[in-house]
């Protein structure tokens, strides 16, 4: 049995730009090791969830996020809002979903 492949993707929300979260990468295999390897270079911080991919991977680049997604990418964003807020604002582990 064959492991799955890696995909990623990844979102930027410049508010009050932007009127939702946009996708502005997504890829796999090495695209998405690359993704991920810049990520991590520029602090960007990576949240893990397979059903959240599968459904932004089938989105155009700079297309907004579709509402379906909302709840989910708010309570990320607002667990990344906190995290920098904190004491010593360091990378967060990102939040799982259930």
């Amino acid at each position: 049995m064959t492991e799955p492949r890696l995909r990623v993707a990844a979102l930027r929300y410049d508010h009050p730009a932007d009127h939702a979260p946009k996708l502005v990468a997504r890829g796999e295999g090495h695209v998405a090791e690359r993704i991920l390897a810049l990520a991590r270079e520029h602090g960007i911080p990576v949240h893990e969830d397979r059903e959240l991919v599968e459904v932004l991977s089938r989105l155009d680049l700079e297309e907004d996020i579709p509402i379906e997604v909302y709840q989910v990418v708010a309570e990320i964003l607002a667990f990344l809002h906190r995290a920098r807020l904190s004491p010593g604002g360091g990378q967060p582990a990102a939040p799982r979903r259930a």
